[in-house]
């Protein structure tokens, strides 16, 4: 759980921004909330390294050093990531790490970096993909620092078949995110098949949150209501994906930051069991019902709404595994609005408004 640059600021970083991200980290409450990582995306270096070979931070953007950055956001309680890239440059064209990832695993552990986001762009045609994840497994365990592995190849190689054993403790499958809710639902719908391979250890990163842009940032392209922001969030929670907050934390509304900290949804999400959620019976593209066990006997099932109307789909709990030959019923609160559904027996109705969710926790009882 953490924020990262990219989403909303691209090439527009500075050290000043990071700061002020971090101050407001704390002050909003967010770090007493789970979210503890402040990353820097793509950007930040000068296009040449040192002479010894080091990448070197951009002198204008960080005029202090990122050693300078990293010591500031620990003395808040926060850990410090960065962004590298597996290629023969990084996304953006600066400095990678290709051949070049022992020496920039030992710079970033002298720098104090806690977590790692490695890219794939720009990789060479005839290389090996997995053995670059592997060459970067290998250097950030022996830099000297635990340093959380997030790799970012966009679902190359089939990367959910492999990943693990790179060491890597994250991974992205899916192709960049866009503050637009066509871009988080067909993201969602693609990892329905892949939701399995996601366990503790080597986590399914589904992409940086887009809640709170409103179609302003780098990777705006029209926005979204706050409904859809709700959908988007809930669906990364069932989901169990790294929460990385992507818009400009230090104007967002009170009702996003509210959002952002739901507890009921940040504990589906950091269940400890991670358990994936299975999809329910639905019209593939408009709506979708996920059901999903979490630890200590309790449930969780969200109900999405893709399409332009209103849909009330039936729930039965035949179909999440509780017959009524079984002697149990179950109880429902959604999440948004405290609305209780109690001792419900075979079925029940869900109304849920255009491009909206509902989100529940319930348990079983005795009838």
């Amino acid at each position: 759980m953490g924020w990262n640059s990219w989403n909303t600021f691209g090439t527009d970083i500075s050290e000043e921004l990071i700061k002020q991200t971090a101050d407001f980290f704390v002050a909003s409450g967010l770090k007493d909330a789970g979210y503890e990582y402040i990353v820097i995306d793509d950007c930040w270096a000068e296009m040449e390294r040192s002479a010894d070979g080091k990448l070197v931070p951009d002198a204008k953007k960080f005029p202090n050093g990122m050693k300078h950055v990293s010591d500031y956001i620990h003395s808040k309680g926060l850990k410090f990531g960065m962004y590298s890239c597996a290629g023969l440059m990084t996304c953006a064209g600066y400095p990678s790490s290709f051949d070049h990832e022992f020496v920039d695993a030992r710079t970033f552990a002298e720098w104090g970096v806690d977590y790692l986001k490695y890219d794939f762009c720009y990789a060479p045609k005839y290389i090996n993909g997995p053995l670059l994840y592997y060459r970067m497994g290998m250097a950030l365990r022996e830099c000297g620092r635990e340093i959380l592995f997030s790799a970012c190849n966009w679902g190359s190689d089939n990367v959910w078949q492999w990943i693990r054993s790179t060491g890597a403790h994250m991974y992205r499958s899916t192709g960049d995110i866009s503050d637009t809710p066509n871009s988080f639902r067909d993201i969602a719908l693609s990892q329905i098949p892949l939701l399995g391979y996601s366990a503790p250890g080597c986590y399914n990163d589904t992409d940086m949150l887009i809640v709170g842009m409103f179609g302003k940032g780098n990777v705006a392209l029209g926005g979204c209501t706050f409904e859809e922001y709700k959908m988007h969030f809930a669906l990364w929670c069932m989901m169990a994906s790294p929460l990385m907050i992507g818009c400009d934390i230090r104007n967002m509304s009170d009702e996003v930051l509210d959002l952002l900290k739901n507890k009921d949804l940040i504990r589906i999400d950091q269940d400890e069991e991670a358990r994936p959620p299975y999809p329910l019976a639905g019209r593939v593209g408009t709506d979708l019902v996920l059901f999903k066990f979490l630890s200590d006997r309790e449930y969780a099932l969200g109900v999405f709404n893709f399409t332009d109307g209103m849909i009330k789909p039936y729930i039965e709990l035949f179909d999440l595994g509780l017959p009524l030959s079984s002697g149990c019923c179950m109880s429902f609160r959604e999440i948004f609005s405290g609305e209780r559904i109690d001792n419900v027996k075979e079925c029940f109705s869900v109304a849920v408004p255009a491009h909206s969710c509902k989100m529940y926790l319930g348990r079983i009882d005795r009838i």
